[in-house]
């Protein structure tokens, strides 16, 4: 079987800060080594658990540049490069390009809302913009408008979008595109990881992969391998952790605060307008890691 371009494990990694809310360059190399540890094919670097809402331009070209640098051939560097504006997500694809990302993760432009069209045209500038294969980041949640199905077959005959990130939680949708297309189809929303790999998505880009790397490359072993009962196993022993990052409050605030709890990052500061778990999250985060054999 062909390996994706990007790999089957990547989780959107957090980036992580110092408690006066400077980015923490150590710890940025430290969770990307943990990431590795952890049998990651690829980490994505600027997404929305890197909190990228927050980041300045400047910093979001130097964590990419930090964990490049860092991780050299270990694994690809996917940096977040989107925004609901074309020609700073232009700037951005090239300035990720030349500090040594592998790949581009452009999601739907937020807030404006812009037609179908605006969509293909938005996308397909991005991609024109550098030699580099491009992820497209369907969440309408946060964006406020979902990729049509049309929309991603039209955008598969771009040369360089070669894959999508998929929060949107619509698998019958997902089936469509990619019944139609050669898109290379990863999971985004770790609810519906084993789901969307049963029905033929090539990976996951995870946040709960932060504590469960290992885990997730076994449950797509035991997926490539045909054996969904041991998929199924591991799926339903990490519901604890899964409710427990991606159920409580935000993916960021939980993400940081397990490795907090885990000891790889030395604090779980978050920038304003998120802001760090209180004492009881913390309790059923470390409840949820317990249960599901992680801690």
């Amino acid at each position: 079987m062909t390996t994706p371009p990007f790999g089957r494990v990547l989780t959107a990694m957090v980036t992580p800060m110092t408690p006066d809310g400077a980015v923490d360059e150590d710890g940025v190399r430290a969770v990307a080594d943990h990431l590795l540890a952890h049998r990651h094919d690829g980490i994505i670097v600027n997404g929305t658990t890197g909190e990228s809402a927050t980041l300045t331009s400047d910093e979001s070209i130097r964590v990419i540049e930090i964990v490049a640098g860092h991780v050299g051939d270990r694994a690809q560097i996917v940096a977040g490069v989107g925004s609901n504006d074309t020609a700073h997500s232009i700037d951005m694809a090239r300035r990720a390009a030349k500090v040594g990302a592998t790949g581009l993760l452009v999601v739907t432009p937020y807030y404006n809302k812009p037609t179908q069209p605006g969509l293909v045209a938005h996308f397909g500038a991005i991609a024109d913009a550098t030699d580099l294969p491009v992820v497209v980041y369907d969440i309408p949640g946060r964006t406020g408008i979902p990729i049509a199905t049309e929309t991603l077959i039209r955008l598969a005959d771009h040369p360089r979008i070669v894959a999508v990130k998929d929060a949107k939680g619509d698998l019958w949708a997902a089936t469509h595109v990619m019944a139609a297309t050669d898109l290379h189809w990863y999971s985004g929303d770790d609810v519906l990881n084993l789901a969307h790999l049963a029905q033929g998505a090539v990976g996951i880009i995870s946040v709960v992969g932060h504590v469960a790397g290992s885990e997730y490359a076994a449950m797509i072993d035991a997926v490539l391998a045909g054996d969904l009962t041991t998929a199924a196993t591991i799926h339903r022993r990490l519901v604890p952790v899964v409710d427990a990052i991606m159920g409580l409050s935000q993916g960021a605030i939980m993400a940081k605060a397990a490795l907090a709890e885990l000891g790889v990052i030395r604090s779980a500061h978050v920038r304003l307008p998120l802001v760090e778990s209180p004492p009881e999250h913390l309790a059923i985060l470390r409840e949820g890691l317990r249960r599901s054999g992680l801690l």
